[in-house]
């Protein structure tokens, strides 16, 4: 095994780009793990494939540790593709940079406003948006968008370096990029153009008909499981191409990205040439992938962390666990249409397989991060469809209470949880003020998260306040044993 401080490091003099000069880029705002091991890889595989060369800028909206890794190594980085059968790597070289808006936030509207940024995407995950889940409105008294709105010349926030640099570019001549978010969120190039309508008739109303008129907010759906970098993906890089790299990213081999294909003067990259779906509808995928993968997803997470699972796929190792998946899944089919040409059960299938690939070690904790903000797209839409038709909800309240467990912040164990949400010290104080008894009533009035319609339902108290009864005496995994045993009727 290759000593990791010895190795070479990465950079343009080892590894000369062989790309050529490109005229147009891509600014990516929130430039994580996700958009390195996605966006940017299809980027490359397209130019490869005789489409033209496109840049990417990243822009880093809260911390420098991004650019300071990746700056040393001219923003050269190793992708890992992590397989049941062995990882292979690639040198990704379409970086051309971070800039890390706090320290500079003149710089990014800058390369916003530039003529050659044709297209702004975004993985700011759910909560960066700064929007109501439950209404999909902004939260204009969210902190950060009160900043915004005062000073736009100085934004903290995506909206915020939207809008500004929308309304710069009216003022310059200079068409508007295209905006396409990459976040799991139903319809979320509508959501996303609905909350920059939002901050624009607040902020610059006479910009908001120019962008409703010229601007362009396509839906998509982007499907590959990126975990979160941990100091081995540093040795395994190193070991599979002899250099040293700062900032590897690891994934599966999977990828999916189905895109509506509405697009500022038709300009972007050839994705479609490397797999990509261009398509007029993208809504039944992104239903697809919120309500059998994400919800899945969080149900895992939840039940799993309280069970005592570290990753997915020790979850998943766990019969007990992998059954529950399985009976939530037969529980949410019924709320998904399948989108064309996909049979749900062989993709619920597939999913089960991706869950279970052991290379890829995808905490539970990180999944269960930010779960007010998830709750709404992942799971909620399966309960309010299903209680709809009068169906009962056993595997989603589960998932629901031990959530709820979760956000009290402390697991079976009697150990402390490291609730990560934005809502959480409000969700910590409902809690406490409620006590045991009230605890369900007091986190599902949260109308952030389950609206006004969810807590006057008696069934889906009901059901929850069970739910979570039989968490807090017999433990996650006896209860959802217990559950496959005598919950028939789902």
């Amino acid at each position: 095994m290759p000593d990791v401080s010895t190795s070479p490091r990465l950079s343009r003099k080892t590894h000369p780009s062989p790309r050529g000069p490109a005229d147009r880029r891509i600014v990516h705002l929130g430039i994580g793990a996700f958009a390195r091991a996605h966006l940017a890889l299809y980027a490359e595989d397209a130019e490869a494939a005789g489409g033209e060369a496109w840049d990417i800028l990243g822009v880093s909206l809260q911390r420098p540790d991004q650019r300071d890794r990746l700056a040393p190594q001219d923003y050269l980085y190793t992708a890992i593709e992590r397989g049941p059968r062995g990882n292979t790597a690639r040198i990704v070289n379409c970086l051309s940079g971070v800039l890390v808006a706090p320290e500079n936030p003149s710089n990014v509207l800058d390369a916003l406003t530039a003529p050659a940024t044709a297209i702004v995407t975004l993985t700011v995950t759910e909560k960066g948006y700064c929007h109501d889940p439950a209404s999909g409105r902004l939260n204009l008294s969210h902190p950060d968008i009160v900043h915004d709105l005062a000073k736009p010349d100085a934004p903290r926030t995506a909206v915020g370096f939207i809008v500004e640099a929308l309304r710069r570019r009216r003022l310059a001549g200079v068409r508007p990029f295209t905006v396409l978010s990459c976040d799991n969120l139903p319809a979320n190039g509508r959501l996303l153009a609905g909350l920059v309508a939002n901050f624009a008739e607040v902020g610059a109303p006479d910009l908001s008909a120019w962008i409703a008129a010229d601007g362009a907010f396509p839906c998509s759906m982007v499907d590959r499981i990126v975990p979160a970098a941990v100091p081995e993906d540093a040795v395994e890089a190193a070991m599979l191409t002899g250099f040293a790299d700062a900032a590897p990213v690891s994934h599966e081999p999977f990828r999916q990205w189905v895109i509506e294909d509405h697009f500022i003067d038709g300009l972007r990259p050839r994705w479609e040439r490397v797999g990509a779906m261009l398509t007029e509808n993208v809504e039944p995928f992104e239903l697809m992938k919120l309500r059998l993968l994400n919800g899945a997803h969080s149900a895992l997470a939840y039940v799993g962390y309280l069970a005592g699972r570290q990753t997915i796929a020790e979850a998943m190792a766990d019969p007990v666990l992998a059954a529950f998946v399985d009976r939530l899944w037969a529980e949410v089919l019924l709320t998904v249409p399948p989108p064309p040409e996909t049979d749900l059960v062989d993709y619920t299938r597939d999913l089960a397989e991706r869950f279970r690939n052991p290379a890829i070690q995808h905490r539970t904790w990180q999944i269960a991060m930010d779960g007010s903000q998830k709750l709404p797209q992942r799971l909620l839409g399966s309960v309010r469809d299903r209680l709809a038709r009068g169906l009962p909800i056993p595997c989603l309240a589960l998932t629901i209470a031990a959530w709820c467990r979760y956000v009290g912040g402390i697991d079976e164990t009697g150990a402390a949880i490291d609730v990560r949400d934005p809502l959480a010290a409000g969700l910590r104080a409902r809690i406490e003020g409620a006590g045991s008894e009230g605890a369900v009533r007091a986190l599902l009035s949260e109308k952030a998260i389950f609206g006004t319609d969810l807590e006057r339902h008696d069934g889906f108290i009901r059901a929850i306040e069970g739910a979570y009864a039989r968490l807090a005496r017999d433990g996650a995994r006896v209860t959802v044993e217990r559950y496959l045993l005598h919950k028939k009727d789902a």
